[in-house]
């Protein structure tokens, strides 16, 4: 019955949601290519590449933050066992984009099905899959059902209940206490994630606490941080020179750090600020607030490699393309990570982090609470309260070298001292997975 009650109302909360996803296509761009893997239908190209030997392994990442877990996740395995194929779903445009970028032949990206039993099923039918791997947080009812039903393990990787996503999942309870027991194992990031699962009705005795995968992320690659070096450099960037990087950004926090750099710039003349949205479509609205201060930018999609040398040195560079973010943050000498003061959840504080860079954040980290008291308990991060406060870190920073190389040791002793979680887990899939 509880099955039924979803299969019928899941139809009609989509079709209700439609128009939103209509103007989100239109806004954002990206999401009508490839748009029929929504219901399992694939073209030619697509299906040769499903139908080669062997049983791959089915990922599925929501969007970008799940991503950089997902791509790593798919390295250690391929270690373990050279021969594995994978095949990757994500929700996003964004996602889709850069999961196409990343991911090659024999492996496949995909957009990740509607969960409704007839798509389901000919996903399943048409992938093939050894095993389901769910990163984070992803309780599709079909999939799980009907992987179940074709005895495929289902497994969930790094995963994390929020206290927002645990408030609303209760109301739910109904579901998913008969749900989750159809999951093989969780791996899970921490003692408050795992006994959330189980007050949802996750068996005991398959979950583990693995640790966060995100700090098992590498280093920024050598090219990604001279391409973003050679180009501060085009721009008029010089040894000593700070660049303060807004990494992630969301609406109304460009409009924090102009302002403070128009405090700022009258201390530190060769301060750039660098400033990379998480949705690049916002870049006419960030134009807007860069424009209303009268400061002079250079627009990234506008500003190839190879473009001439400017003839004056911006003070704004507005990042407006995707997968450049890491480059930039391993040029920087300080950065404000987004989604954490004007909203609410937080960015992925672990890359800047990674590289051993200075990293500051607002006071919203809900989506990364294990993360962030990590990073407070090991002084590898400034959390600001709110504006003002930021504002007062920022120059603080800015004036002190020395602190923000200490900032940034702690950071990336933090990360290296967290990471083997991804070994762990995919220990775990191996040893779940189907044969070939």
């Amino acid at each position: 019955m509880i099955w039924w009650l979803y299969n019928l109302l899941f139809p009609i909360a989509f079709a209700f949601l439609l128009p939103h996803f209509i103007w989100r296509m239109l806004r954002r761009g990206g999401y009508a290519r490839d748009f029929t893997q929504r219901f399992a239908w694939y073209n030619a190209a697509t299906a040769d590449l499903l139908a080669a030997p062997g049983r791959p392994i089915w990922i599925q990442a929501v969007s970008v933050g799940e991503l950089a877990v997902a791509f790593s996740f798919m390295d250690e395995l391929r270690r373990r066992a050279p021969n594995l194929r994978f095949v990757l779903t994500t929700n996003t445009s964004t996602g889709h984009a850069l999961a196409l970028k990343k991911v090659h032949a024999p492996d496949v990206t995909l957009y990740f099905p509607m969960d409704v039993p007839g798509v389901v099923t000919r996903a399943l039918r048409r992938i093939r899959p050894s095993a389901v791997v769910l990163i984070e947080n992803e309780m599709w009812p079909n999939l799980i059902r009907y992987s179940r039903k074709r005895g495929i393990p289902v497994l969930l990787v790094n995963g994390r209940i929020s206290a927002h996503s645990f408030k609303g999942y209760r109301k739910l309870r109904f579901i998913t206490r008969r749900l989750l027991p159809r999951l093989n194992w969780f791996c899970v990031q921490s003692e408050v994630d795992r006994d959330r699962l189980l007050a949802l009705g996750a068996p005991p005795e398959r979950v583990e606490i693995a640790g966060s995968a995100k700090y098992d992320i590498g280093p920024t690659a050598p090219t990604a941080e001279a391409r973003a070096s050679a180009l501060l450099a085009k721009l008029g960037v010089k040894p000593g020179h700070p660049v303060l990087v807004g990494g992630s950004t969301w609406a109304g926090e460009e409009a924090v750090l102009l302002d403070f750099y128009q405090t700022a710039k009258a201390t530190h003349p060769g301060l750039l600020l660098v400033l990379v949205p998480r949705h690049a479509e916002r870049r006419e609205e960030v134009l807007d607030e860069i424009r209303r201060r009268g400061l002079h930018y250079v627009q990234r999609s506008q500003f190839p490699d190879d473009a001439p040398v400017p003839e004056q040195r911006p003070d704004v560079l507005l990042v407006d393309t995707t997968g450049e973010l890491r480059g930039f943050y391993a040029a920087a000498d300080l950065i404000f990570v987004g989604k954490s003061l004007t909203q609410t959840g937080g960015q992925n504080p672990i890359e800047p982090a990674r590289d051993g860079k200075p990293v500051v954040v607002g006071p919203h980290m809900e989506n990364f609470a294990v993360i962030a008291d990590d990073f407070t308990a090991a002084g590898a991060w400034r959390q600001a309260r709110d504006t003002a406060d930021l504002h007062r870190i920022l120059l603080e920073l800015l004036d002190d070298p020395a602190a923000r190389n200490r900032l940034g040791r702690a950071a990336a002793d933090l990360v290296a001292n967290r990471a083997g979680a991804t070994r762990r887990m995919a220990e775990r899939v191996l040893a779940e997975r189907l044969p070939d």
